[in-house]
């Protein structure tokens, strides 16, 4: 099993289908709208725009566990993204990443170790997984780690498959 059989639904509802993104690099970011890290929407999109032609997808995956920063529903979680960022990556419904309630989705990529060793529990909103066209989990990146990081960068075009 890899992330891309993972069953999770999209923000609109119905099948996200990650197995469309198999073979395509794929960066996990689990975001909020009402925390001090959503302005990194902005760098996600530009992430995103720069890169799909070379074959990676940027997954938003909501989740509202770290102070009730995500409180909203779809509908507006999806409007606040499109007004205030300009998303048009996807996003996957509102899901938990930590906890008895933890989604299948991150129970795969939690054992992934990050730059300072950290496996585990999500410590906060902006947790990104990079997960290689195979489905194969490549690098983790803590939460301050920007899309514009050269670390970051650097990673994504380590395991671009085009």
């Amino acid at each position: 099993m890899t992330v891309f059989d993972v069953q999770i639904d999209a923000l609109t509802g119905g099948p996200a289908d990650l197995a469309q993104y198999r073979g395509r690099a794929l960066l996990v970011v689990n975001v909020a709208s009402r925390c001090g890290l959503t302005p990194q929407y902005a760098g996600l999109q530009a992430l995103a725009d720069e890169y799909a032609d070379r074959g990676l997808t940027v997954l938003g995956v909501p989740c509202n566990q770290f102070a009730g920063q995500e409180p909203g529903t779809a509908d507006e979680i999806g409007e606040f993204c499109q007004v205030n960022y300009g998303v048009t990556f996807p996003l996957t419904e509102k899901v938990d990443v930590n906890g008895p309630g933890r989604h299948p989705l991150y129970a795969e990529l939690v054992s992934t170790p990050d730059a300072e060793g950290h496996t585990g529990d999500i410590r906060w909103n902006f947790e990104k997984f990079l997960v290689a066209p195979d489905g194969t989990v490549a690098a983790r990146f803590a939460p301050t780690v920007t899309p514009d990081a050269p670390e970051l960068r650097a990673a994504v075009e380590k395991i671009l498959p085009a």
